[in-house]
C-alpha cells in the first residue's frame, strides 16, 4: 500500500477542494495585474506542460471520432476557465463559484430525470438569485457582466463532464486529458496574448510567474492526482456530497485570500445551493459526479 492509499479518501477528496478554490483565490489575485485571458493562458500554460511530462501522450494513431472529442473537451475546458477568470474580475469567488455549479447541477439533473432533482435544481436557481443579490439591487447596480460569465462558465463546466467521461473511455490513465489540455491552451492563447499586449510585458515578473506555477499546482495538477486516487475506492454518492461544498470552500478562500465578506441573504443563497447539490449529485446518486474542473 502506498502512502496516499493509507489517507482516506474523502480526505483526499476534501485536500482537491481545498486546493482547486484556493488556487481559484489565488488566480483573483492575477487577473487585475495580466487579465483573466492572461491569467488562464499561464496557468493551462504550466499546467500543461506538466501533464505532457507526466503523460507523454501519443500524438498520432487516433480516429476522427476520437480527435473530435479531445476538441470538444480542450474546447470546453479552455472557455471554462476563460469565463470563470473573467467572472472573477466582477464578482467574489464564492458568488461565481456558487453561479457557476449550477451548470454541472442542471446537467445531472435532466440525466437523473427525477422530479425530486428537478426541484431540487429549483431551489438552486433561487439560491443563485439570492447570492447574485438580483432581488435587491436596481438593474444598473446589478453586476450582470459577472453573473452571465459565472453561468457561462457553468454551461461549458456541463460540456466539460460530457466530454471528459468520452475522452476518459476512449484514452488510457491521463493520454486523454493531456492532449485536450493542450487544445484548451491553444483556444485561449490569442486572448491571452491581447492580454500581454494591453497589460505590457513588464507585467509579467517573477512574482506573476511563481504565483502563475502555484495556480497551475493548486488548481490543476493536485486536485485532479487527489480526486484520482480517492475515486478507486469512494463511493459516487459520498464524493458527489463532498464535492459539493465547492461553494463554500470558494467563499472561506476569498475571506481568507481576498478579504471578501458575503451578505447573511448571499449565505442563504449559496446554502440553497449547496442542499440541492447534495441532493442531486449525492444522496441517491446512481452514476459517478461530475469531476471540478481541470
Amino acid at each position: 500500500m502506498s502512502r496516499v492509499d493509507a489517507v482516506p479518501a474523502p480526505l483526499l477528496v476534501l485536500g482537491g477542494v481545498l486546493s482547486v478554490q484556493f488556487g481559484g483565490a489565488l488566480a483573483a489575485t492575477l487577473v487585475p495585474q495580466i487579465g483573466a485571458a492572461g491569467s488562464v493562458i499561464l496557468r493551462l500554460g504550466i499546467a500543461t506542460v506538466l501533464l505532457v511530462l507526466i503523460a507523454r501522450p501519443r500524438w498520432r494513431g487516433h480516429s476522427r471520432r476520437d480527435l473530435g472529442t479531445i476538441i470538444c473537451f480542450g474546447l470546453a475546458m479552455g472557455l471554462m476557465n476563460f469565463a470563470f477568470y473573467a467572472s472573477l474580475g466582477h464578482l467574489p469567488i464564492g458568488v461565481a463559484v456558487t453561479i457557476e455549479f449550477v451548470g454541472p447541477l442542471t446537467l445531472a439533473a435532466v440525466l437523473s430525470r427525477r422530479p425530486r432533482d428537478l426541484l431540487a435544481v429549483a431551489a438552486a436557481g433561487i439560491g443563485v438569485l439570492l447570492i447574485s443579490r438580483a432581488l435587491s439591487l436596481p438593474l444598473e447596480q446589478l453586476e450582470v457582466t459577472g453573473i452571465a460569465l459565472a453561468l457561462a462558465a457553468g454551461v461549458c463546466w456541463a460540456a466539460y463532464i460530457v466530454f471528459s467521461g468520452r475522452t476518459g473511455a476512449a484514452f488510457p490513465q491521463l493520454e486523454g486529458l493531456a492532449l485536450a489540455m493542450v487544445v484548451a491552451t491553444a483556444v485561449v492563447l490569442p486572448f491571452g496574448l491581447w492580454d500581454v499586449a494591453r497589460h505590457g510585458t513588464e507585467a509579467w515578473d517573477a512574482e506573476v510567474l511563481l504565483k502563475g506555477l502555484g495556480i497551475a499546482v493548486l488548481s490543476s495538477v493536485l486536485p485532479y492526482s487527489l480526486e484520482l486516487f480517492a475515486l478507486r475506492r469512494l463511493a459516487p454518492a459520498v464524493f458527489g456530497i463532498l464535492l459539493s461544498l465547492e461553494p463554500a470552500v470558494a467563499a472561506l478562500a476569498g475571506l481568507l485570500v481576498l478579504g471578501q465578506r458575503l451578505t447573511p441573504v448571499q449565505l442563504v443563497g449559496m446554502g440553497l445551493v449547496v442542499l440541492a447539490s447534495v441532493l442531486v449529485l449525492g444522496l441517491g446518486a446512481r452514476r459517478p459526479p461530475p469531476q471540478p474542473a481541470a
